[in-house]
């Protein structure tokens, strides 16, 4: 008889169409620290206080300062064997979409090309006064807040808490989870929604649910193959 990563290695490769689900969990194994963990927090204010619009309307500068502390910590992170191993899966030739609830870059910089990112881009800027969007990978940014070329403040693309997922971005990930024949469902703790509501839709239209933790989560109720470990560790033994 098959054992759990025996046969969620077979599922991947016979599959022709796969989709990736990734969370915080993947990231932490490249020193990134996770949203909700005791290293997300800075200077005694946790995350919810301030990835907020309100927070910004009130002090734009302190909320800067935190995105470029992260900034600069995510700057000095590199792709672990987790990232690459997804990178491997989207250049086999497969139909291959990630999506990620990260917004830290790692996937693209390993490789990856097809990512629908749920909750943005630390690495661009969008202006709240005409919407404009552009990417700055500067580290430090030589001025806080930064500004758009139409004078108006910008703040980071990405989606804080109280704000709408972007719909395009939303349908696309749903579309691919609804006809993928295996979603990986990688570091996630599957309590973020609408992020997490994308493996019943999987499992709604026939996938095969492998998911890859440290931990029990949510999700391991619904999955097909539930293998605990780093992302890292267990990935690339499953890309052949």
């Amino acid at each position: 008889m098959e054992d759990e990563r025996e046969l969620a290695r077979r599922w991947v490769k016979e599959a022709k169409s796969i989709a990736a689900l990734t969370g915080a969990g993947i990231s932490a194994e490249s020193g990134v620290p996770t949203f909700r963990g005791e290293g997300g927090l800075w200077r005694n204010f946790r995350p919810e206080d301030l990835a907020t619009p309100e927070a910004f309307a009130t002090n734009p500068v302190l909320v800067w300062e935190w995105y470029q502390w992260r900034r600069e910590l995510i700057g000095k992170a590199e792709p672990n064997t987790g990232h690459k191993a997804l990178a491997r899966l989207e250049a086999s030739g497969k139909e291959f979409t990630l999506v990620t609830q990260n917004v830290d870059g790692l996937h693209e910089r390993a490789g990856n090309h097809r990512v629908r990112k749920l909750h943005g881009d630390l690495w661009r800027l969008r202006c709240t006064s005409c919407g404009a969007e552009w990417p700055d990978r500067r580290v430090p940014l030589a001025k806080l807040p930064p500004h758009c070329q139409c004078g108006g403040v910008a703040r980071p693309a990405v989606v804080w808490f109280g704000e709408p997922l972007p719909m395009e971005v939303l349908r696309a990930s749903a579309d691919a989870a609804e006809e993928a024949e295996v979603l990986l469902v990688v570091g996630t703790s599957a309590v973020v929604y609408p992020a997490a509501s994308l493996i019943p839709v999987a499992k709604r239209g026939g996938a095969k649910i492998i998911e890859i933790n440290t931990e029990e989560t949510p999700a391991s109720g619904v999955a097909d193959c539930r293998l605990r470990g780093a992302a890292g560790e267990v990935l690339p033994g499953l890309v052949t």
